[in-house]
């Protein structure tokens, strides 16, 4: 009898597991959706890493940007170049930006190979038909993030991408900006990286109203996340077409399709990042200056509020 009660009682619960996984797929894949929402955030985390996307057979590929930019990133992409033909390829970032001078350096590079940038998580899977990529929209492109996506030729940002500026400040003192102490010449290096920056802004095509939004947001307050129309207004976006930077996406008829699914799970609270030290480019009126480290602090995303859009 007690067998009989046991198989009856295994019986019952293996049916009540098999219901379960057949009535709540949806749960299922929402795990699935989460866990890999956290390895992308722990990735944000690391120092900034360059992969090929490829996507065979009908596909070029891409290249994928993730991480924060750090003294090596330069030199790291330069390795990751070597013996690619990337002229006129598309990056896609997602980035909490870093370092100042060096997102310039790696920004100007980008340039001079004529890449074009988006925004997105890149997600790449191996079929018996061959490998197949896609970009989910769900990614952040924040701080100095913000002027790599600037370098493209063409620009493209996805609906449910968020692009997020504030202002450049001493790498060091970054995490608690308003009770550190300050030199006269910490404010000098400050101003010199906010004038490189300008220059770059304007090298790039990038408008006035980029600095002025970045610049008008301290680092103790939520970044601001830039609208539809501030991504207009300040040059950021050249092309409202996913097919002038991610051609594979279109479909075969040529018809306007969603270039990026969304993601099921929702975005964890990012931490802080503090990106390392780095050495700045030097320019002919500026050697010998002290080299310290300057970089957009990482703010916390609102709850709630005015300001930066709460974090989904």
């Amino acid at each position: 009898m007690r067998l009989v009660r046991w198989l009856d009682f295994r019986c019952w619960a293996l049916l009540g597991a098999a219901a379960l996984s057949i009535a709540l797929p949806g749960l299922m894949m929402s795990l699935a959706g989460s866990a890999r929402a956290e390895t992308v955030l722990e990735e944000r985390k690391l120092p900034m890493k360059f992969g090929w996307v490829v996507c065979e057979p009908n596909c070029h590929g891409w290249v994928s940007a993730v991480g924060v930019v750090t003294s090596d990133s330069p030199g790291d992409f330069d390795r990751f170049a070597r013996g690619r033909d990337l002229a006129g390829a598309t990056v896609v970032l997602d980035s909490s930006g870093g370092s100042v001078n060096d997102a310039i350096t790696l920004g100007r590079r980008w340039r001079s190979l004529g890449l074009r940038t988006t925004v997105g998580t890149s997600i790449q899977t191996h079929t018996a038909q061959g490998d197949q990529a896609s970009v989910m929209p769900d990614a952040y492109c924040e701080s100095m993030c913000v002027f790599l996506l600037l370098s493209g030729t063409t620009r493209y940002v996805p609906d449910g991408a968020h692009v997020r500026v504030h202002q450049i400040w001493m790498g060091d003192r970054a995490d608690d900006a308003k009770a550190a102490s300050y030199t006269a010449q910490d404010l000098m290096i400050v101003e010199r990286d906010v004038g490189r920056l300008a220059k770059y802004t304007f090298d790039m095509g990038g408008a006035g109203d980029l600095l002025s939004l970045s610049l008008s947001v301290p680092p103790w307050e939520n970044l601001h996340e830039l609208s539809r129309d501030e991504l207009r207004l300040t040059n950021l976006v050249t092309t409202d077409a996913v097919a002038e930077v991610l051609p594979a996406m279109m479909p075969k008829n040529g018809t306007a399709a969603t270039p990026v699914a969304e993601l099921a799970t929702s975005k964890p609270v990012q931490d802080r990042f503090v990106s390392s030290a780095m050495q700045a480019e030097a320019e002919p009126h500026q050697i010998g200056l002290p080299e310290k480290s300057t970089r957009t602090a990482e703010a916390v995303p609102p709850i709630g509020g005015s300001g930066a859009t709460p974090a989904k």
